[in-house]
């Protein structure tokens, strides 16, 4: 097509209006065809030309589309499916820097050198071919076309940061869905393009984006080729891509034409990276604003003149090497691998023997593999083909609708779509052939058809998987600045248009779980242009609301029924917390204000009630010096102190100060210093808040259970946690305070010096059972002694009455026998002690013995179980006695302090020498401090068991002659310095 044919090329960066210009120098003339690199593209520019001069005049020609009408002027085609030999006035080739494309580029370069139009021929494409165009092409005119917007380099970006009408580039489907998906996620939707999508399904695509549904699309480097989108903004995800051969690097002009389609027409436009794509070289950058690239110097070529008088000479045709600088031989493609692998079928080779077959088999082998499955199943797909070509003719009509039942089908997800619809572009690639078979209308049809079907769900399936359709909603009315109809039910629930979005929880708006990113925040702005009434409704309803709907939680935070309304935060004094609401900004400031005051006033009433007592002991104005002090510090305290961290501030309260202070509740104990009132579940819930809030903890303890006496302890907890409960720890126990003031009462009329045992009562209020009393005492400094002895059975006496009394010497019941009649306790079975009175204290004073305190004035009842004294304890019966197998029982004699601090006891100090009653005796050597050479022990009454100052009876003798009763006179007792209960009054006596 020479002749006097005008050639030009048109060349320029992206956004010149090149292919604008090409349809218009084409509607000039009568006829005309025009090339273009993608099917896609083709039918962008059919659409175009058949709204300017109707269907009846324009054709569509690809290699799976066919739509030739009888009076066709116009020929809209992509390269490879170009007409040969039809004289049309004009001819134009798009894109024709293709011609260096490792995959394709030698048909690019086909049609350069041998297409032309009878009466003017352009060439379209990047500035980068003038020099091979100059080469290869006589008598060309060139005329260069600017940009008509700028493109500027913006770096990299996250996804989450990604501008509104950006593209994301991937160069596979994997990265393609990947980021899609990641886009839904954060922005609410992205459409998706790709070339492997039919026409039907990347024209539906495109729409979501176009009709602003979406905001972002995902695409291949295919909108690289000329689709005009309105683009803002580029990124590339990748800078790398697979060439069907290898993985490499992108060219810089290869960026440029696909960062091109950013800024459309006069808008500016923006491109950069994302994702694990490292920033542009500033020099690549650069040259893709400035549109500044190396030049092309070498075009992929192979043979057009084929010879087909056998398979041989037809590959040694496709094979003969190119002359001159310009031209490379092209890699072997697709089609000349499949010819190759179909010349060793022995079949294949014997039936393309002449012209005519060998033309027939090169036919065949230049299906595409749009299946993208193994060159070898491929090959088996092409040599059925061509075997039915040879023997019948055509492909016979069962077999090919038999596999085109299989792919017409419109189950599975995106995956088995996009293979249905590769699979069913080669059965309509195989329709489009002339004379291949007997009914081509009815196959055209039928492949669209089953076509349309597949595209029509694969945009479904890409719909519903990237593209949220209530988000797409909404954002498109808010960007068109519509009014949304929301409403807010009873139980709080959003609905805008119809559509759930959400909740109103408390004074704060909680989108649906299922939206993120774009869709949340179209979400929230939609509904909360609803919401604002509702806030001022809900802030006036929960300012009126009573105290017993409002709570707080032992993290803190403040509850309206099970919605969060705010939290507690430190105040400047410990009885003074204050709130911060939460309150979403759009209710306003009245709204948070309103809600900010009724938070407060709900906290100092609660405080006001649970610490009355604490607080009037910080309002006493009559308190004065010392005693005001030490009340700052229980205040300080939340109504809790250790006595051991206050010792000297306690020994210098006179007793005008103490009883001052007693008068509030307080309680001077052996170990700490409290408020009784102040242990009750609620203070102590209260109390632990504060406490965590004073000191500033991210994560707040938990109270222990109400009502237990003893709970394990807590290791990690922060210091004075136990205390801050009401608790002390004891070895790996805590009891509670209350109860240790009890027992340290009951401790002060015996000998911790010469050891006792433990009575039934002791293990009643402290609900354990003997082996976990005595893990408690050693956890309270005390020394434990396990030993074991025969158990004597007591003999009753019945006296007048029908009552039963025990003999003056005869040992107590065992106290694991007591606990079985139910004299001990199970610790979950005691409450939380009421108002426990308040007993006679005892005050240690550096330096001085402590001296035994007065029991208290009453007997203290432990959660609703009486003390029983020990010559109370209810005892065998007389038929007990009648057993004449000796039994045995296990007791602990405890001593105060780590080391020993008594002389050995018994009949004898020889070394060696046992106790009566089976109970091991001390050796010579082991008397404790302040005792003399001799040592003097404790006494040991018949049958082997020690008195403990309660029974009666002759007191054993000691050697040298001397005896001494349970219990010495009060004058005559020496104080043992290391006993903390028997410190008890020596203050009280100094003070006398």
């Amino acid at each position: 097509m020479t002749g006097s044919s005008q050639v030009v090329a048109v060349l320029g960066p992206t956004n010149t209006g090149k292919t604008h210009y090409a349809i218009e120098r084409m509607l000039g003339h009568r006829t005309g065809v025009i090339g273009l690199p993608l099917r896609l593209l083709a039918r962008e520019v059919y659409d175009r030309i058949v709204s300017l001069r109707g269907p009846s005049v324009v054709a569509l020609v690809t290699g799976e589309e066919r739509i030739v009408p009888p009076r066709t002027q116009y020929w809209v085609c992509t390269v490879e499916a170009m007409p040969e030999g039809m004289g049309c006035e004009f001819l134009a080739v798009d894109e024709i820097q293709l011609c260096a494309d490792p995959e394709r580029g030698h048909v690019f370069t086909d049609r350069l050198l041998r297409a032309r139009g009878l009466r003017e021929t352009l060439f379209l494409g990047s500035d980068t071919m003038r020099g091979p165009i100059q080469s290869l092409v006589p008598g060309v005119r060139f005329i260069r076309r600017e940009r008509m917007s700028e493109l500027v380099y913006s770096g990299q970006k996250k996804l989450s940061r990604m501008p509104p009408r950006s593209a994301i580039v991937g160069f596979s489907v994997e990265n393609v869905y990947a980021i899609a998906e990641l886009i839904r996620r954060q922005k609410g939707g992205a459409a998706v393009v790709m070339g492997a999508l039919s026409p039907r399904t990347r024209n539906a695509q495109v729409a979501l984006y176009q009709n602003h549904d979406v905001d972002y699309l995902v695409a291949t480097d295919a909108i690289g080729m000329g689709l005009n989108l309105d683009i803002d903004h580029v990124a590339f995800s990748s800078l790398t891509k697979f060439d069907g051969r290898r993985m490499r690097p992108l060219q810089p002009n290869e960026l440029a034409q696909i960062a091109g389609r950013a800024g459309r027409g006069m808008s500016n436009g923006t491109f950069g990276v994302t994702g694990e794509a490292s920033p542009l070289d500033e020099g690549v950058a650069n040259a893709i604003m400035e549109h500044r690239f190396a030049p092309l110097k070498r075009l992929n070529w192979r043979n057009s003149d084929l010879r087909f008088g056998s398979i041989e000479a037809l590959i040694a045709s496709l094979e003969v090497m190119p002359t001159g600088e310009v031209l490379n031989r092209a890699r072997e493609a697709d089609d000349l691998l499949a010819l190759k692998a179909l010349s060793a079928v022995r079949d294949v080779a014997e039936r393309a023997t002449d012209g005519p077959s060998v033309r027939l088999l090169w036919d065949v082998c230049r299906i595409p593999d749009f299946r993208g499955i193994s060159s070898g199943e491929h090959a088996s797909l092409l040599e059925a083909i061509f075997g039915h070509l040879v023997e019948g003719g055509q492909v016979p009509d069962d077999w090919l609708a038999r596999q085109i039942r299989r792919i017409d089908r419109t189950d599975g997800d995106i995956d088995a779509l996009s293979k249905r619809l590769a699979f069913i572009r080669t059965w309509t690639y195989v329709a489009q052939r002339k004379g291949w078979t007997a009914d081509e209308t009815h196959w055209r049809e039928e492949t669209r058809a089953v076509e349309d079907r597949v595209s029509d769900a694969l945009h479904d399936r890409l719909t519903q998987r990237f593209v949220d359709r209530r988000t797409s909603v909404l954002m498109r009315r808010l960007n068109q600045k519509e009014a949304l109809l929301a409403e807010v039910n009873d139980k709080g629930e959003v609905t805008v248009e119809g559509e759930f979005v959400g909740r109103l929880e408390g004074f704060r708006f909680s989108p649906d779980r299922g939206s993120a990113g774009a869709e949340e925040k179209a979400i929230r702005a939609a509904s909360l242009q609803a919401l604002a009434p509702q806030f001022h409704l809900r802030a006036d309803r929960f300012y009126n609301a009573p105290d017993t709907e409002i709570d707080f939680t032992e993290q803190g935070g403040l509850m309206w029924g099970e919605h969060a309304v705010g939290k507690l935060v430190s105040g400047s004094e410990p009885l003074k917390p204050q709130v911060a609401v939460f309150v979403d900004d759009v209710a306003g400031p009245d709204v948070a204000q309103k809600v900010q005051r009724r938070l407060q006033h709900f906290i100092d009433r609660k405080v006001a009630a649970l610490f009355e007592p604490l607080l009037a002991l910080q309002r006493d104005e009559t308190l004065t010096g010392l005693a005001r002090g030490f009340a700052f510090r229980m205040v300080e305290g939340f109504g809790i102190l250790n006595r051991s961290d206050i010792a000297q501030e306690v020994k210098d309260l006179d007793q005008d100060a103490r009883g001052a202070l007693r008068k509030h509740g307080l309680r001077f104990g052996q170990f700490t210093i409290f408020m009784p009132l102040l242990l009750k579940p609620a203070p102590t819930r209260l109390r632990l808040v504060l406490w965590s809030l004073a000191q500033g903890l991210a994560e707040f303890p938990s109270p222990p259970p109400p009502g237990l006496v003893t709970i394990p302890a807590m290791k990690g907890m922060p210091k004075g946690f136990h205390t801050m409960s009401g608790y002390r720890e004891a070895g790996d126990r805590a009891i509670r305070i209350d109860m240790l003031e009890r027992l340290a009462d009951m401790l002060r009329g015996d000998n911790t010096r010469a050891g006792f045992e433990a009575k039934p009562e002791m293990l009643s209020i402290t609900g354990m059972t003997l082996e976990q009393f005595a893990d408690l005492m050693r956890g309270l400094g005390y020394r434990a002694e396990r030993g074991e002895r025969t158990k004597v059975k007591p003999v009753d006496a019945v006296v007048a009455g029908g009552e039963t009394q025990v003999e003056a010497d005869t040992p107590v019941m065992d106290v694991a026998e007591a606990a079985a009649e139910g004299a001990v306790t199970e610790a979950a079975e005691t409450p939380a002690p009421a108002d426990v009175p308040e007993g006679t204290e005892a005050i240690v004073a550096e330096g001085e013995a402590p001296v035994a305190a007065e029991p208290a004035e009453e007997t203290v009842v432990a959660d609703g179980i009486p003390e029983v004294a020990a010559d109370e304890v209810a005892v065998g019966t007389a038929a007990d006695a009648a057993i004449d197998t000796p039994e045995t029982e296990v007791f602990y004699t405890f001593f105060w302090g780590r080391e020993r601090s008594h002389a050995p006891r018994g009949q004898g100090q020889g070394q060696g020498q046992e106790r009566q009653g089976g109970r091991p005796r001390r050796r010579d050597g082991e008397a404790g401090e302040g005792r003399g050479e001799q040592g003097k022990g404790r006494g040991k009454p018949k049958g082997g068991k020690p008195q403990h100052g309660k029974g009666k009876g002759p007191r054993p003798e000691r050697e040298g002659g001397k005896t001494f009763a349970a219990r010495p006179p009060r004058e005559e007792k020496k104080i043992d310095p290391d006993n903390p209960f028997a410190a008890a009054l020596a203050g009280f006596k100094v003070n006398k």
